[in-house]
């Protein structure tokens, strides 16, 4: 009682709980539900399987998979015994071909739409032409990709495209979680410096999917909350996306990173998350935003 007196002292009071409205795609893209799943089953029928490297960019998945006896490693040097799967994001042929050349199991995890960017590219290739990948610099999905053919240039900025020489003839694809936006920036410089540009849209479905389902809920949501790990480029993509329509977005890894006082006044939020965030953990930052009691200048 003596709280809530101070508080209306201060010209603040306690308000109804927040309207939370979620993104209905929320979470779990197919490529990354097949691969954690695939992992999961070998690891049942062998004992335990090893992974080269992070299934997906999202620690408490990761966690979650070493409880049930999926390893990661760094090196096919360290898989003894068991298979090795190859993540979501692709992996570069050398790796292909040391482990054939060490006779390992290979559990291919790649996702599907990984392996389309890496045949357009290739075709690409083939009509003789220069190839160009927007992505991140040094991101797994963007290394696999640009590990299929030689010379492939990445660029990730409108500014990076704008220092590219003119060109008489280029392929584009893109990483599968770029931010459209991004990408229609740059193609509009490349066809400017580009005689013969042939561009294929490889941004994923999943991802223009979400990112359009943000553009419907952050204009109508006081707050916006964004649930992924910091080391997700596509969690990073649908943040940036959300923070140019509503300046209240914000990026959480989990309910313990939530702020109250980010929802002041707030009667709505809206919720989306990275597509390798988890089913739980996105329904934990939901139950603890409907508990909350949001505060209101009087």
């Amino acid at each position: 009682m003596q709280n809530v007196k101070r508080l209306l002292l201060n010209g603040i009071k306690m308000r109804e709980p927040l309207r939370v409205s979620v993104a209905k795609d929320a979470g779990f893209c197919f490529g990354v539900r097949d691969a954690i799943e695939k992992a999961r089953q070998v690891a049942r029928d062998h004992g335990k399987v090893y992974m080269l490297g992070d299934i997906v960019h999202n620690e408490r998945v990761v966690g979650q998979l070493e409880r049930e006896n999926v390893i990661v490693v760094d090196s096919l040097d360290e898989v003894k015994d068991a298979p090795v799967l190859f993540r979501a994001h692709g992996t570069i042929p050398e790796i292909w071909e040391q482990a054939a050349n060490k006779d390992l199991t290979v559990v291919d995890a790649t996702c599907p739409l990984v392996h389309d960017i890496h045949r357009e590219i290739k075709k690409l290739h083939i009509e003789g032409r220069k190839l160009i990948i927007i992505g991140d610099h040094g991101h797994d999905e963007v290394v696999g990709i640009q590990a299929q053919v030689p010379k492939a240039i990445v660029v990730s900025s409108i500014e990076e495209a704008e220092k590219l020489p003119r060109m008489k003839k280029a392929g584009v694809v893109s990483q599968s979680t770029q931010m459209i936006q991004n990408v229609q920036e740059i193609i509009a410089i490349l066809s400017m410096k580009i005689f013969d540009l042939r561009f294929v849209n490889t941004v994923c479905f999943p991802t223009r999917r979400n990112q359009a389902q943000i553009k419907e809920i952050a204009p109508i949501s006081d707050v916006m909350i964004i649930v992924g790990s910091f080391t997700s480029a596509n969690t990073k993509r649908l943040h940036e996306v959300s923070l140019g329509l509503n300046p209240r977005s914000y990026m959480v890894e989990d309910a313990a990173h939530i702020k109250d006082d980010w929802f002041l006044d707030a009667t709505s939020v809206g919720v989306s998350a990275g597509a390798s965030s988890p089913d739980d953990l996105i329904e934990e930052v939901v139950e603890h935003l409907k508990n909350l009691h949001v505060k209101t200048h009087v």
